[in-house]
């Protein structure tokens, strides 16, 4: 099947990436992938495919008209960032699927790894008498997600639903080993979805609107860390919003961005760190320099 069918790919970032390589290892005909600046470009381009790069969907006709003419069977969307206008989504006689990072209709919109962290479960504590093998021993067992593959229409996250797997969001994990985490376990389910789906062994499942759950673009402000917070909390934002949008504080009126830290025996232990104009470094070679530093002085 794989061989027959002519499969157009809308990706950008590295979320996207195990995807298409995984529809080339599987043997699929990828004439074209839509895609911006980033990952996904890059592997096109070092598989001699052919690359569209359009601002705008609903404003480029010639862009439309070549889509047209590159006749897909099928479109694969994962982490593309635009919304696709019908007029593209009637073209594929199987459709759009996209593979979306989260279990829907839980978390729609383009920010669901990183909800699912900041909104997890009470942060587990580290044990002080019981160390794993990593050195680590949880109490809990973090908060689950998934990855679903579903039918694309013009609303965004909103179509019915092919299949789905669950992920456990560990309580140490943060957002960018999840998202591959998540990118490997979607590619996956892709794979062995679309020959069941155009089978018609899998039947289209819509989703309970009702139910439907939407996240948002993080900005920089989202970042600030409340110290009034738990520290369970603090450390669920710093494992989310890592690296971009980036999670900071101030000292002396001047930024720290916090990289990264642990929760052991309930506090924050912070890890890694950067000043503002200053390069990365532990948080350990911080203190060597600036021994007059009072971490109740954040703010």
């Amino acid at each position: 099947m794989a061989k027959t069918l002519k499969v157009v790919f809308f990706g950008t970032s590295n979320f996207a990436v195990p995807a298409l390589k995984l529809l080339i290892e599987s043997g699929y005909n990828i004439p074209a992938v839509f895609t911006g600046l980033g990952p996904v470009n890059v592997f096109a381009q070092e598989h001699g495919i052919k690359i569209f790069q359009p601002v705008s969907l609903k404003k480029e006709e010639q862009v439309y008209e070549e889509f047209k003419d590159l006749k897909p069977d099928i479109c694969i969307i994962a982490a593309y960032g635009k919304i696709i206008p019908q007029k593209f989504l009637d073209i594929p006689r199987y459709g759009f699927l996209n593979i979306h990072p989260s279990l829907l209709p839980k978390y729609r919109g383009p920010s669901p790894i990183q909800t699912a962290i900041l909104n997890g479960d009470p942060a587990p504590i580290l044990s002080a008498d019981h160390h794993s093998e990593k050195g680590r021993d949880w109490c809990g067992a973090g908060t689950e997600t998934g990855v679903t593959i579903m039918l694309v229409d013009e609303q965004v996250d909103h179509g019915p639903i092919l299949a789905q797997k669950t992920y456990n969001l560990r309580p140490d994990v943060y957002y960018k080993e999840a998202e591959m985490e998540l990118a490997e376990i979607g590619a996956k389910l892709l794979t062995e979805t679309i020959p069941e789906y155009i089978s018609g062994k899998i039947k289209p499942k819509e989703q309970n609107h009702s139910q439907a759950t939407f996240t948002k673009m993080f900005s920089r402000d989202a970042g600030r860390i409340n110290w009034s917070e738990s520290a369970g909390k603090i450390y669920d934002r710093i494992r989310a919003l890592n690296p971009e949008p980036g999670t900071w504080t101030t000292w002396n009126g001047k930024i720290i961005n916090i990289k990264k830290a642990e929760l052991r025996d309930g506090k924050i232990n912070i890890q890694t760190i950067q000043m503002e104009g200053k390069r990365e470094m532990s948080f350990e070679e911080f203190l060597h320099g600036h021994p007059d530093f009072d971490i109740s002085q954040l703010n």
